[in-house]
């Protein structure tokens, strides 16, 4: 009897390894609470933080649209996601480009998948917050003057047919994983791809009425810094979340991204102090979110000191690619968004391959640790990331046109400001 009972228990024993283990890996309850956080976490960055630091640098006649255009995004792309992104960006392939529809609505993935020490279905929502973000990250360049019917119908195509492909490169086995790319947490996937879209976007939509003519002054800066600080509180799932276990990559990651974001926004700071003789509130902020992108791409493969030098390089760099590069180059950019994310997200990408340390991250070695070979293929990532998101964003704007009767509201529209003339609303009730 005795022995009949320990086989008994033994069995009881296995039957929930086996459920456990009927995905990729073992679940783990600490990693899946932490990525459960980390992907609120993420959430909270598009209709709160990303939505109030724009909001607050739009003026004040289009700052519910903002507000609603960022909603909208989130809730088009949460669809999306499930539906058919998350198969097009991480479904099985036999090519390096973009995945299958074998997961189309998730088909084939239930509650006891575990992909790593997480469940599989966790997995598909954190990876769901960052295509949320990265396609509202491109508003930032057009605020004021598209169209809402013409911005939800580009979410659709963004996502589906520039967005999901160029994660599949990265993080879903692709062409830029076979070759050693290394990206974190979305300096190619998430801020180069949307802030390159931004800037055609900006390009083909045309500048504002009186763009460079007239003051444009934002709505609330206010807004803009609190909507900042949610950003970087955010930021800690984005970048330290991205280790997908609650360990020592994941503090490493959270202790690089607030240091570099910290450096971010002294660097901004003083370079436009020595350049204006003013440090402003706006700018401060604006060098935190610099800071934030330029170390997404690293967090997971550089030391501490390494996150000093590219926070503050990532600052210094959004603050001229906003005050000069803008102005001498012409184009109007509404509130930074290829500035910041493009410009910065190309430093942090190619930063990663000088600073990458084998003592962070083992198999990631950059230059200064004996690879130079690493910078090139960083380089490779971001030229091939680049002409890919110029070449699908005009796609998707030439499809967006044809569905929509056009991209831009009406002069009047846009004289009057979207609030009003859009949605018959207005952020504060006064005169």
């Amino acid at each position: 009897m005795k022995i009949k009972s320990i086989l008994f228990l033994l069995i009881l024993l296995f039957i929930p390894c086996s459920s456990v283990l009927a995905g990729e890996g073992m679940l783990n309850s600490g990693d899946t609470a932490w990525i459960i956080v980390s992907a609120a976490l993420v959430m909270m960055m598009t209709p709160a933080g990303l939505a109030m630091f724009y909001g607050g640098m739009s003026r004040h006649k289009n700052l519910l649209n903002t507000f609603g255009m960022t909603f909208v995004a989130y809730c088009l792309v949460s669809v999306i996601w499930v539906a058919w992104g998350y198969s097009l960006a991480f479904g099985e392939s036999a090519g390096s480009f973009i995945g299958s529809l074998n997961y189309l609505f998730l088909s084939g993935i239930g509650i006891s998948n575990v992909s790593g020490t997480i469940p599989t279905i966790l997995f598909v929502i954190f990876q769901m917050t960052f295509a949320c973000i990265a396609v509202a990250l491109i508003l930032g360049s057009v605020v004021g003057r598209i169209k809402f019917s013409s911005w939800m119908v580009f979410v659709v195509l963004w996502v589906t047919f520039v967005y999901t492909p160029v994660c599949n490169w990265v993080w879903g086995g692709g062409w830029l994983d076979e070759i050693g790319a290394l990206d974190f947490a979305g300096g190619n996937v998430v801020h180069i791809n949307a802030g390159v879209a931004g800037l055609v976007l900006s390009l083909v939509l045309g500048k504002r009425i009186g763009y460079g003519k007239e003051p444009m002054f934002p709505s609330s800066v206010a807004f803009t810094s609190i909507g900042a600080a949610l950003l970087w509180f955010g930021w800690f799932g984005f970048n330290a979340g991205s280790a997908l276990a609650a360990n020592g990559l994941a503090a490493s990651a959270f202790l690089v991204t607030n240091t570099s974001a910290a450096m971010g926004a002294l660097g901004w700071m003083l370079a436009e102090w020595l350049y204006s003789r003013k440090p402003t509130v706006l700018g401060i902020a604006s060098g935190a979110v610099a800071g934030l992108v330029g170390i997404t791409p690293a967090a997971g493969f550089v030391t501490l000191s390494a996150s000093l030098i590219i926070g503050l390089i990532a600052g210094v760099l959004g603050f001229f690619s906003v005050a000069v590069l803008k102005k001498k180059m012409g184009y109007d950019d509404s509130l930074d968004a290829f500035g910041v994310h493009g410009i910065c997200g190309m430093w942090g990408a190619l930063a990663t391959g000088f600073f990458a340390c084998p003592s962070i991250s083992e198999g990631a070695r950059g230059w200064f640790y004996g690879n130079p070979g690493q910078v090139w293929i960083q380089f490779v990532s971001i030229v091939a990331t680049v002409v890919f998101s110029v070449i699908g964003t005009l796609i998707a704007i030439y499809i967006t046109k044809i569905l929509t009767g056009g991209l831009r509201v009406t002069k009047e529209e846009e004289a009057v400001g979207l609030d009003n003339s859009l949605h018959g609303e207005k952020a504060f009730d006064i005169d």
